[in-house]
């Protein structure tokens, strides 16, 4: 997500959370009253694998030179997998890892809901084709990203980390030699040594499209500057790159450099920002991908499996259901859709309508999809009556004290299933019924399971990554929509 701060030409965060939504889109007519929850515990610390990178001497497949290149080519597809930040984290246990990841989740929505609430100030740094796929991994910095994947950097490629981030625009990377880097796990990457690497120049058409570009008189270059919500922030010269996918190169790519770059990004090497503004990758690479994505986050707890993403048209699944995506003319990183309401157990939850969730003409409100937060978080009046309907309808269920910022909790020690009432996202076009284990999550290795939604006092509300799990998310930018494919990741 793109933020704001000094000069702060854009805001960046990548998280992909380690959770996936598991959506089957039925209508409420069809959909059932319970379902079962396979009663798992918090899965271990995951191990990081990386089967489709190669070393630094894989052979190039195919080269696009030009990602800014408006001229009709030939589509590609590009896949990458993700590995969830749990795997670079210094934590061991599966406790340590689930509340270290509901720290991140909070000062992630703090930074998205302080960049949307300043949508109105005249000091808002504003967040700026067919495809590839790779796998995720989850960012470990607070607010940044929960996912990270693994691409080549420069010429020759040099393999690192990269968190990836639905809510932010700027892609960077850290960049020797420098005044302040944090701890990553590759070595930092040296812009001398690579043949590809090139300075934007002051007055480029590239530089200006920075919400608050500088330059550097010496040099005459463009330098950018992203901060974040957290107090984050990475700082250097806005370049072009080359970035390899698993042997296909995208070339000419425009990044930030950072020389002087502070906070809790430890781990990656950077952030490849894919919201819908202008400097985003997907808005880079343009017809060359078909403007389309998608993602599958796998369920932890329920399989090995690494997640991933894909670039192209075969991002688009067959079986996935639409929402049209919402503009949001004072902030274009977000992708914006319309929740009009949502059901348990069968029936519609009457205090939950869609103008709980309009997006005003100030740019206020609204629902965003956002890989890097976990929980999703709905207004206060919606919430309330999405968690009152829930205790109703799991009221043979026997109740646990709160956990966190869960307030709904239950107690199934000893169980190995449940019965629990179904629960369906209403989106404008798209019926969205989430599997049980999106939404009813362990929280200890006691048996205590909680609804895994939350309130929040801010207009925005966040659909985030548990609620996504197991579902293909597919971001169609050319057709201006989004949508869910269920049993997504097979």
């Amino acid at each position: 997500m793109e933020g704001k701060a000094r000069n702060a030409p854009a805001l960046l965060f990548f998280s992909f959370t380690c959770v996936f939504l598991s959506l089957s889109t039925t209508t409420l007519s069809t959909s059932p009253q319970f379902q079962t929850l396979t009663v798992n515990p918090l899965p271990n610390k995951p191990t990081l694998s990386w089967a489709d990178t190669g070393p630094e001497s894989e052979p190039e497949t195919q080269t696009l030179t030009d990602s800014t290149s408006t001229e009709a080519s030939t589509t590609t597809s590009l896949s990458v997998q993700l590995h969830h930040l749990d795997a670079l984290s210094s934590d061991e246990t599966p406790q340590d890892l689930f509340n270290s990841r509901l720290a991140r989740d909070a000062s992630r929505v703090k930074s998205l809901t302080s960049l949307a609430a300043a949508v109105g100030s005249t000091n808002r740094t504003r967040a700026r084709g067919p495809g590839f796929s790779s796998s995720v991994t989850s960012g470990l910095a607070q607010g940044s990203g929960e996912y990270f994947t693994r691409l080549g950097v420069g010429t020759p490629a040099r393999y690192v980390f990269m968190v990836l981030d639905t809510g932010s625009d700027v892609v960077w990377i850290q960049c020797a030699p420098c005044k302040k880097c944090y701890s990553q796990t590759d070595p930092v990457f040296n812009p001398t040594k690579s043949r590809s690497f090139a300075n934007i120049p002051c007055g480029s058409p590239l530089c200006r499209r920075l919400d608050s570009p500088g330059c550097s008189t010496k040099k005459q270059i463009c330098l950018y500057q992203v901060s974040y919500g957290d107090g984050s922030f990475t700082y250097g010269e806005f370049s072009t790159e080359t970035l390899t996918f698993r042997g296909t190169r995208v070339g000419r790519v425009a990044l930030g450099c950072g020389h002087d770059n502070e906070g809790l990004f430890i781990g990656a090497a950077g952030l490849l920002g894919l919201g819908r503004g202008r400097l985003s990758f997907p808005s880079q690479i343009g017809r060359r991908f078909s403007r389309k994505f998608s993602y599958c986050l796998v369920d932890r707890s329920a399989s090995s499996k690494p997640s991933y993403m894909v670039f192209g048209d075969s991002a688009i699944s067959r079986t996935a259901r639409f929402t049209p995506l919402v503009s949001n003319p004072k902030l274009d990183t977000f992708y914006y859709v319309e929740l009009l309401g949502v059901s348990v157990g069968g029936t519609r939850v009457p205090g939950i309508t869609a103008s709980l969730f309009k997006l005003d003409s100030t740019g206020n409100g609204g629902v965003i999809i956002d890989s890097g937060t976990s929980v999703t978080r709905l207004t206060r009046p919606a919430y309330v009556a999405l968690r009152d309907a829930f205790r109703v309808g799991a009221s043979n269920l026997k109740r646990a004290p709160e956990f966190s910022l869960f307030d709904t909790c239950f107690d199934l020690s000893g169980k190995t299933e449940v019965k629990v009432p179904t629960v369906v996202l209403h989106f404008r076009g798209a019926d969205v019924s989430l599997p049980a284990s999106n939404y009813l999550i362990p929280v200890d290795n006691s048996g205590s399971f909680c609804f895994a939604f939350a309130g929040t006092m801010s207009g925005l509300s966040i659909v985030g990554n548990i609620q996504q799990q197991g579902f293909r998310v597919v971001y169609d930018l050319a057709a201006s929509r989004v949508g869910f494919a269920p049993r997504g990741c097979a």
